[in-house]
């Protein structure tokens, strides 16, 4: 089992900035990637950002990518995302996740953090 508990959402502007956290405990030797997802009403849970722990490696949706960053920090096990110049269709209810295989799909998605909402006004 690994436990998520995710930190940092909240109300901004149109161009400003959030950071979001989400700290894994349990059996964390289990997680090959770690990253996030949003949710907005009335749509699909998608992948916003992955990082792989093996190589480091990111992955990006195409709607975040050079304004979203992902990093993480090992020894805290701590998953951390960067989001600058948001935009109202940023507004979504934002998800931790981990995976011992892959972050790219909700079916591969093996724990979720309870959820944080970031909501972006105009």
């Amino acid at each position: 089992q690994v436990q998520l508990v995710e930190s940092g959402g909240g109300s901004v502007q149109v161009g400003g900035s959030l950071r979001l956290s989400c700290a894994a405990s349990g059996d964390t030797f289990r997680i090959n990637c770690m990253g996030w997802f949003r949710q907005a009403p009335g749509k699909e849970r998608e992948r916003v950002a992955s990082f792989y722990t093996g190589d480091s490696n990111t992955i990006y949706a195409g709607s975040v990518k050079g304004r979203f960053n992902i990093s993480l920090d090992k020894a805290k096990n701590t998953v951390y995302l960067q989001m600058n110049s948001l935009k109202p269709e940023d507004t979504a209810m934002y998800y931790c996740a981990t995976s011992s295989s892959r972050c790219n799909v909700v079916a591969a998605i093996g724990f979720w953090g309870q959820g944080t909402q970031v909501t972006v006004s105009s």
